[in-house]
């Protein structure tokens, strides 16, 4: 991250560069950034132009030092970015659709060989290269985006220390039965074309594409429930509580995740 210039002060910073290592977040090609304040148990984000890199080096060589748990969290958050800006409501953005639905099945494609087998120069460049365009705003041009689950996320990251994609693997599948019927056109698109679930009912295609999702986290290893990270449901309070201190009162792309509707996702990510 760039330090704010002691000569410019708050609109300039130095000109930096970046050398990616873990591939999740598209900082790399973005303007964005979270910090996390371990004294006040809080994570806050922002974006700005001045933190945009004016290069970055992507050399797929650098992951083969990673633990199997941050390739497998780097998988999981590329794949959420790409969702919140996808799994909304249908508004014919066609380029940007046939976009995101290439790359989560980019990412269902190469996830086991990344996680799971020795390191392979393709599979690294294509994780690599897919992270970047999840969250460089090419798929979110013009288009509604549902950022809940991230928020809902940076509160749970705050205060009992999960990973940031550890929130996401429990969220998402939760935010996505609550919010549902809000979400059903492109729940049923998604399913088609990411998943390739055409047979049953459109509840019954719904629930399928869910519970495929809950299970290609889990099957990299990151666990889907609250339950298993050692998290009882006396912590619904306290992040709904947070949610409230921070203004996040009015989430999704209809603004209708209110702190009701995150308390109910959050009581799904017990089961």
């Amino acid at each position: 991250m760039s330090e704010v210039s002691a000569v410019g002060g708050r609109d300039q910073t130095l000109p930096f560069g970046t050398v990616l290592t873990l591939p999740a977040t598209a900082s790399e090609m973005n303007d964005g950034a979270s910090v996390t304040r371990r004294t006040t148990k809080t994570k806050t984000f922002f974006h700005s132009p001045l933190v945009f890199p004016q290069f970055s080096i992507l050399d797929p060589l650098k992951t083969y030092t990673l633990p199997v748990r941050q390739l497998a969290n780097g998988i999981v958050d590329s794949f959420v970015h790409v969702i919140e800006q996808y799994l909304t409501y249908p508004v014919d953005a066609q380029v940007q659709d046939r976009f995101a639905e290439s790359l989560l099945q980019i990412l269902i494609e190469i996830a086991e060989k990344v996680v799971k087998e020795p390191a392979d120069y393709d599979s690294r460049a294509n994780m690599m290269w897919t992270a970047t365009m999840a969250l460089n705003g090419l798929i979110g041009a013009g288009v509604p985006q549902d950022w809940s689950s991230h928020m809902i996320g940076m509160e749970l990251t705050a205060q009992f220390g999960l990973d940031h994609a550890q929130t996401l693997a429990v969220l998402l599948p939760s935010m996505l039965i609550v919010c549902g019927e809000s979400k059903r056109a492109k729940l049923l698109q998604y399913a088609d074309r990411v998943w390739r679930i055409t047979e049953g009912n459109e509840d019954q295609r719904i629930a399928q594409a869910i519970e495929n999702t809950r299970a290609f986290f889990d099957n990299l290893g990151v666990k889907t429930h609250l339950s298993d990270y050692g998290i009882s449901k006396d912590a619904i309070d306290t992040v709904v509580q947070q949610l409230q201190e921070h203004s996040m009162t009015e989430l999704g792309e209809h603004q209708n995740v209110t702190l009701e509707v995150s308390r109910k996702v959050l009581e799904a990510s017990f089961y």
